[in-house]
Formats: structure tokens, sequence, C-alpha cells
């Protein structure tokens, strides 16, 4: 018995598996970090943020919660009903274009309509010019960033929905048709209910998002528990504080994943019978056609029209003085670090995925699902959750250094792009993980078995068999990790080299400066990474849909 224990540990716990745990450990280090450093106390402006500002956070955090959730559904959840269900004008074209507004970052979806209805903005100049003066508007506030918010993350919520009302709801409307129910409540009764899953996936995400938002809510004066995480740690100088801010806001994220799953409990949304039968398209009076058609052009126009119109116009203006060489090494560096940082998540990714399949190790694939919480955690609290124990690092590699050798030298970790990579990676390891594993359970495990059975090794199984057959699952976890690391500013703001800068800091720079319309051109770098990549995919998708 003891000799078979020694060979089962000596086969599971190969490097493979202990590189597995390393990886499992570094994810885990933020939380942690932030957990422990809890015992510490606070900073000495605890007390006053308590009585003064923790109010505010909360109640702007809750409203900007409930408003958008209010507006990404209803944006969202009747966008993917009518293009799934009705034929109307233009909707090849909008079916994909109602993904477009994810393109933009909220932030600089907000400087667009900052500047759009700004005094002697844009639309002051539309109106002046048909005769229509003294109409203001003010959008800089709460209100305002709730709307920015759910025009830009809207399509999380979309895209999840019309997936189910595309495939699942085929069926059971056929058969809810044949019983005599009205469109109406077919859609209320059994379509939306089954479609809930796959919704609430998407506004989870969406909240998500919110709550990590940093550049919209600081420029519209908003505040939040993400911004007050930065006032804490740059000008008050109280890491201790932000800390504490943060696992309130720590709490708030868990808090609303495990309310979800709390209210799915034990209920199945399973369809029994598998139906590749599309939802049936309804066609309706030319009327109804054109104003279907007008609804879903609403989210589209405001959350990626407007916007891009604005900034292209601003970009006219100030191309000449924004377009220098300085400016395009920002671009090529932006560039460079997004593309990095995607190869690394997609290789730790596949190694989080096949790894736990290669050895027995049951609670070492459990383990692995750890792995994607840091899609949940606002980007300020990973950034706060691996600054700490750098900092701790770099001061003892200092001193160890001043000991040895009786050298003084700088920061060696903290400040590098090997910490901002490391951020990137915990951040966005779920946006990779999620379509690969999608890929490698449609594969299935016979082709592998087959492979091994004919005595060949796991790396090379994986090589010669997996691989090929990953390949839509791989490329769609690179691009969107790509331009998602493209657009993250608050923990590149926290984490970025000093010699070093990115697009999103770029262009959050100008803002923060008064200089909105210079931040244009940074801001379409970064919307049209996004637009490119994303086009291609969608191609790629639907080439190997036909195969």
């Amino acid at each position: 018995m003891n000799i078979k224990k020694l060979k089962n540990i000596k086969r599971d716990w190969n490097k493979w598996s202990v590189t597995t745990l390393i990886i499992i450990s570094f994810i885990a280090i933020p939380i942690l970090t932030i957990f422990f450093r809890l015992f510490y106390g606070p900073g000495e402006t605890w007390d006053h943020i308590v009585k003064n500002l923790l109010l505010d956070y909360s109640l702007n955090s809750l409203f900007l919660i409930n408003g958008c959730t209010i507006l990404t559904l209803a944006f969202g959840v009747s966008s993917a009903w009518i293009v799934s269900r009705y034929s109307i004008p233009f909707q090849k074209y909008l079916e994909w274009m109602l993904i477009l507004p994810l393109t933009i970052p909220s932030y600089i979806t907000a400087y667009a309509y900052a500047g759009f209805f700004d005094y002697g903005g844009s639309l002051e100049l539309l109106l002046e010019s048909v005769g229509i003066s003294g109409v203001k508007l003010n959008i800089t506030n709460i209100f305002g960033l709730i709307f920015i918010l759910s025009v830009s993350l809207f399509p999380y919520v979309y895209v999840s929905a019309r997936a189910v009302f595309l495939f699942q709801s085929g069926r059971l409307i056929e058969a809810s048709k044949n019983l005599g129910v009205g469109e109406r409540k077919t859609f209320f009764k059994i379509v939306l209910p089954i479609a809930r899953p796959a919704i609430i996936g998407g506004l989870i995400l969406v909240l998500m998002e919110v709550l990590n938002d940093y550049g919209a809510a600081k420029y519209f004066g908003v505040n939040t528990f993400t911004t007050g995480i930065f006032r804490s740690w740059f000008s008050l100088e109280e890491p201790a504080t932000a800390v504490y801010l943060a696992a309130i806001l720590l709490v708030i994220v868990f808090a609303i994943i495990y309310f979800e799953k709390l209210q799915r409990r034990n209920k199945n949304y399973a369809i029994t019978t598998k139906s590749d039968i599309k939802t049936p398209k309804i066609n309706l009076r030319k009327r109804t056609r054109f104003v279907l058609s007008a609804i879903v052009c609403i989210p589209v126009f405001f959350g990626f029209i407007l916007p891009f119109l604005q900034l292209v116009y601003w970009s006219f203006l100030t191309y000449t003085e924004v377009a220098s060489a300085s400016f395009f090494t920002i671009a090529l560096q932006s560039l460079g670090i997004s593309l990095l940082a995607a190869f690394l998540t997609v290789f730790i990714a596949i190694i989080l995925i096949y790894v736990p399949r290669w050895n027995r190790i049951s609670w070492l694939k459990n383990s692995s699902s750890i792995a994607i919480i840091g899609y949940a955690i606002p980007g300020a609290v990973i950034a706060i959750g691996i600054m700490i124990p750098t900092l701790q690092l770099d001061k003892w590699l200092i001193s160890t250094i001043k000991e040895l050798f009786d050298t003084n030298v700088g920061l060696i970790i903290n400040g590098t792009i090997i910490v901002l990579l490391y951020a990137y990676i915990i951040r966005f390891l779920a946006v990779a993980y999620n379509p690969i594993e999608a890929s490698q359970l449609k594969i299935g495990k016979s082709l592998s078995e087959s492979s091994k059975l004919l005595g060949k090794g796991n790396l090379y199984t994986f090589f010669k068999i997996d691989f090929p057959l990953l390949k839509v699952g791989l490329l769609s976890a690179f691009i969107l990790v790509f331009v998602d690391v493209m657009k993250e500013l608050p923990l590149t703001l926290i984490l970025k080299p000093y010699d070093i800068n990115t697009l999103a800091v770029k262009s959050y720079e100008y803002a923060s400066d008064e200089l909105i319309m210079e931040a244009s051109l940074p801001s379409l770098c970064i919307i049209f990474t996004g637009i490119i990549p994303i086009i291609l995919l969608n191609k790629l998708i639907l080439n190997n849909d036909k195969k």
C-alpha cells in the first residue's frame, strides 16, 4: 500500500503539477495580501473617511449598480430579442454593430460626451447652426455616468442573451405557438426565464466593470470606492486606508456573485433535448419593422456612433499637435505590452486547463478554477494587492544587497514591466480561460486518450492533436485579452513603470489636464485596435462554423 502511494505521488507530483500550484499561489497573492493587511489597522484618515465619505462612496456605488442594471438590461435584452426574433431593416449590420460599443472604453466615451455637451461644444454648435440657442445639458453627474456606463457596457448582456434567443428558444417558441400562447406571454413566461442565467452572467460582467471604473467617475466628479482607493493611496499617501476601502469593494463584488448564485439555487435552466433550430423570424408590417430597427439603433448610436464621430472631429483639429514621435513611441509600447500580456495570459490559461487533466489530484483540478476569479476583482484592488508585497520584497532585496555588496540599488521589482504583466495576467486570465476551456470541452477526451493508448506523451498529444483543434479558441482568447489590456486604465495607472506609457494612460492624462480634444487621437487608436481584431475574429468564427 505504501509503495503504491509513493508511485501515485511520483506520478502526479511532477513538474507540471508543481508549476500549476505555483501559478495558483501567485494568483491568490493579491486577495491574501488585502486580507492579511486588514490586521495592521487603517490609516490616520480612516475615521474622517468613515464619517464624511464612506456613505457617499457606498450610496453612489449602489446607485450606479442599480441604474446600470436597469439600462443595460433594457438595451441588451430588447436588442437581442428584436434581432433574433424579427426581420428588420439592416439586420445583418445591426447584429455586429451592437457589439461595437465595447471597443470604446467607458472613460473615453465619457470624455466624448462631456465635450459634446460642454459649453461651446458640438451640440451647441449644431443647434446654433439651425437657429436654436440657450439649450444646455449638464451630463457630468451621476445620472450622466449611469448613462455613459450603460451604453458602453450593454453588449455584455446583448451577446449573452442573443446566443440563447437564437438557438435555445426555437423549439420552446414552436411548442408555445402550438399551444396558442401569444407572443408577449411566450417571451415573458418561457423565453426570458430560460435565458436568465445567460442574461445575469452578462449583467455580472457589466457590474464588475462599473465597480472597476475609475476614469469616467473621476472625470465626472462622482465619488466611488475606486476613486476613493486612488485618493487614499496617492493624494493622502495612506496605503492602509486604501486597503480597507479595497476590502469593502471586494466584499461587494463577492456579495453580488453570491446573491446571484443564491437566487438560482437548485433551479434547472437546461433544455433536455438539444436543438439546432433557430428562433423563427417574424415578418411584421413595414412601419413596425422600421420602428423596431430604430429601437435597436438607439444603443448603437449613443454607445458607438456619437462618441466615435466626436473623437474623429477632435482628432482632425488636434492631430498636428498630438501626432509626434513620442506619441508613436507610446503607441508601440502599448501595442507591445498588450501583445506580450495576451501571449503570457493564454499560455498560463492552457497550463491551468490541461495540466490538472494529466494527473489525478482532484483538489488541484478544483483549485485551478481560482484562476478565473481575477476578472471579478477591480483593477485597483489587484494593483494594491500586488504593490504591497512587491514593495516589501524590494525592501528586503535592497537591504540584502547593501549588506552583502555594500551597494545601494533602487527598486528592483516594483515599478517594472514584470509587475505590470503579472497584474494583467491575474486580471484577465478568466478572459483567456473561458474560450479555451469551451473549445477544449468540444474536442472531448476520446482523441487524446487514443493518442495516449498508442504510447504518446502528454506534450506530444497536446501539440499534435489538441493544439490544432484549439485554434479558434486560442485566437479568441488572445484577441480578447489583447483588447482588454489596451483599454485597461486603473491597474495601469498604479503599476506602470515611470519610463513606459500606454495609450489609455495618455488619453487619461490629456483629459485630466483639460486637454480633452487632444485625448481623441490616443482614444481612436485604442478603438481601432479593438475593432479590427474583433472583425477578424468574427470572420474566423463564421468560417469555422461553415466547415
